[in-house]
């Protein structure tokens, strides 16, 4: 692989919002997830848990992500990952009081990335989804009241004829310095 491969990946990946009716297969979420879970995060804290849903449970999660006419295209995917806010390990708790920085909000979004990105080069698409009714979630999943859901994921295959848009960038020496 080189990074040139990481770019073709990078320019595919895009949020999908039409699904085909097509189930994920279990084992493939399973394998998409396993990966995901590689990326790194603070002094190894991995502070997360991944919650996959699927079946009649994922109409239920649709429901709870559709909330004034948001996310009408949930209502068609057949996989979710939840990615719940786990605890920080004692080094993580230290040093985001020491440096006033939130590194379990860093790792969710760096683990986050790795999830889209392995369903992509795994032929699936994906919508990151941050509009969510966290209590409604907590309860269908079960979960603890203290737990955080900061951030829903939609897996699935693009409907037939989806086409990739052309991305819209800011040119590099608009967001790039280089100091020497």
């Amino acid at each position: 692989m080189n990074l040139q491969d990481i770019e073709n990946l990078y320019l595919k990946r895009q949020s999908c919002r039409s699904y085909a009716d097509t189930v994920v297969p279990e084992k493939l979420v399973r394998e998409i997830c396993r990966v995901a879970l590689l990326a790194p995060s603070a002094v190894n804290a991995q502070p997360w848990q991944l919650i996959a849903v699927s079946g009649d449970k994922a109409a239920e999660v649709a429901t709870c992500v559709q909330r004034l006419g948001m996310n009408k295209f949930a209502a068609k995917v057949s996989t979710f990952v939840v990615v719940a806010e786990g605890k920080g390990n004692l080094m993580m708790k230290i040093g985001s009081i020491f440096k006033e920085n939130e590194f379990i909000k860093n790792d969710l979004g760096i683990l986050t990335a790795h999830l889209v990105l392995a369903a992509e080069a795994a032929g699936l698409s994906s919508c990151i989804i941050g509009w969510r009714d966290e209590e409604k979630l907590r309860t269908l999943l079960g979960l603890d009241k203290n737990v955080r859901i900061p951030i829903v994921v939609a897996l699935g295959y693009p409907e037939e004829g989806y086409s990739i848009l052309k991305k819209k960038r800011k040119p590099l020496d608009e967001v790039f310095t280089l100091i020497k």
